[in-house]
């Protein structure tokens, strides 16, 4: 088998999560490739990312410190993409409703509020201004809702296109020098190390590799002799377009559901999304999934049953058994690191796991507590 010099470190998986480890990297001076073998179905590629942890309850409680790093790394990420050229992103702050759908929910408002201004006070980002609305301000600031009596306006909300946020990241680190390589990659593990990859019939030498996989993580886990209990959850995102209407400024809905809706310019709407375990790697568009995701929506905006269908994406999550993601170093390996299993908060999490792995590939000790996302929470 051919060999070649390699780089200082091979991530596999170019994703968000991969891309967001690279850029960090060759941000720092190292030499970075990036393997991926482009599976239909990666999350990255289909997700439209609300950034606000703040404003989720479903989560474990270790999720939430983790998450106000992540909103809080934002910003420099973006300050540093700005610097590589790259501002097409698809990040904006366009603020969110959280509704109630009636008035039982309307009544739990109030309770809401109060716990996400004690995140917002504790030091949570993405929150701001907080204020109760009727169902009238609620419609002006989002024309399609249905008549919900009331919902409360969350100021510093953000989203992100998933793709867009993805080939920035892409775009700036191969300026900086990443290579992109379009295969298969199978780790080779000598003693306690991985000395490479082997992709395209050739031993790519590196001095660390980063599994940051997705929803085929697992595969890669068998491969280093690791028990990596990731699975896919499939996700059937709509988007709508509205001719002639100006969508960019309408803030997010949320509520006490799954699903949401977003928008990016100029006149997109996206409904999101389902939640599909058991899935598997099956990335068809389903009846069920379909009239899922268009019942919740309409129901809660029956002002879009006029927009046209513009696709359907289908993304498969990296689901974890407790929904965290699982960072850090692979236990009995000196050299390889794991970044996967964010689940369905991929991409308000990716970019933080990143510069988390890629600190400590430098040897460096990332400020945030990360031993709840340690891969050997799984091991037997």
């Amino acid at each position: 088998m051919a060999e070649t010099t390699g780089r200082d470190v091979i991530v596999i998986g170019g994703g968000l999560v991969g891309w967001s480890t690279a850029y960090r990297l060759v941000r720092a001076g190292l030499g970075v490739t990036v393997v991926d073998r482009a599976d239909p179905g990666q999350a990255t590629a289909a997700g439209a990312g609300i950034i606000a942890p703040g404003t989720s309850f479903r989560p474990l409680p270790a999720f939430y410190p983790f998450g106000s790093a992540a909103v809080a790394y934002y910003p420099t990420l973006l300050a540093e993409l700005a610097e590589d050229g790259e501002t097409n992103t698809g990040y904006e702050v366009v603020g969110c409703l959280f509704v109630a759908q009636n008035d039982d929910e309307a009544a739990l408002l109030p309770k809401t509020m109060q716990t996400m201004a004690e995140r917002r006070d504790s030091g949570m980002g993405n929150i701001g201004d907080l204020s109760l609305v009727d169902g009238t301000t609620a419609r002006s600031l989002f024309p399609p809702l249905a008549d919900l009596p009331s919902a409360i306006y969350i100021s510093g909300v953000a989203r992100v296109n998933g793709r867009l946020f993805r080939d920035a990241l892409r775009r700036a680190a191969e300026k900086r020098g990443a290579v992109t390589l379009t295969a298969t990659a199978d780790p080779v593990i000598e003693g306690d190390r991985a000395v490479g990859v082997r992709a395209d019939g050739r031993l790519l030498a590196a001095s660390a590799v980063v599994v940051a996989g997705g929803a085929w993580s697992n595969d890669l886990g068998d491969a280093i002799g690791l028990r990596l209990p990731v699975e896919p959850q499939r996700g059937q995102i709509i988007h709508l377009d509205l001719p002639n209407t100006d969508t960019g400024s309408w803030p997010i809905i949320q509520g006490y559901f799954d699903h949401y809706l977003l928008t990016f310019r100029p006149n997109r709407v996206v409904m999101g999304a389902t939640r599909e375990v058991g899935s598997g790697y099956d990335v068809r568009m389903t009846a069920a999934g379909v009239h899922q995701v268009l019942g919740q929506g309409l129901a809660l905006a029956p002002g879009l049953a006029t927009a046209g269908i513009a696709e359907i994406r289908i993304g498969l999550r990296p689901l974890s058994p407790d929904g965290l993601p699982i960072i850090g170093r692979a236990p009995n390996l000196a050299n390889v690191y794991l970044c996967t299993g964010h689940g369905p908060s991929g991409l308000q999490l990716g970019p933080i796991s990143g510069a988390a792995v890629a600190a400590m590939i430098q040897g460096i000790t990332p400020e945030i507590d990360l031993s709840p996302f340690a891969p050997e929470r799984f091991q037997q």
